[in-house]
């Protein structure tokens, strides 16, 4: 089986923004004194820095017997096909083709994905939408762990 791990990091231009929010923050504080503005400057930008590294910290795994994306795990035996999105068809997928009783695991900064159809008849899931940076490997190490179950 081709195991696969990806974190879905925040982009460099996040960071930037956490930055200038801590700035912001100690500019609100300004009148206040030196030490309030200061004291803005590094809890804004720390909460700013919390805030972006949470979100970006999701991880897709494929494990023995499981797909783990985000909070939740899929066993392999409820997977069906796996469809590479790219670029408009990818945007398709996660606005007016969407369904709603699909599990998404979104990130908009990321602009390809994998589709994957739930096959398991108990479920009311029919798909996974997974944005991920690398779909072909995603959808290889997919097949690779359906196959070989």
């Amino acid at each position: 089986m081709q195991s696969y791990e990806e974190r879905l990091t925040a982009p460099r231009s996040w960071w930037v923004i956490a930055g200038a929010l801590g700035v912001a923050m100690a500019l609100v504080l300004l009148p206040l004194g030196t030490l309030p503005m200061l004291g803005g400057l590094v809890g804004g930008g720390a909460l700013a820095a919390v805030a972006v590294s949470s979100y970006g910290s999701v991880r897709i795994r494929v494990i023995p017997g499981a797909l783990v994306a985000g909070d939740a795990k899929i066993p392999l035996e409820a997977l069906g096909e796996v469809t590479v999105l790219e670029g408009e068809e990818a945007r398709a997928w996660r606005t007016y083709k969407a369904d709603t009783r699909a599990f998404m695991l979104l990130r908009g900064y990321i602009s390809s994905a994998v589709r994957i159809e739930v096959t398991d008849p108990g479920d009311p899931t029919p798909y996974l939408y997974l944005s991920t940076r690398r779909p072909e490997q995603l959808a290889a190490a997919l097949s690779g762990a359906v196959r070989s179950r």
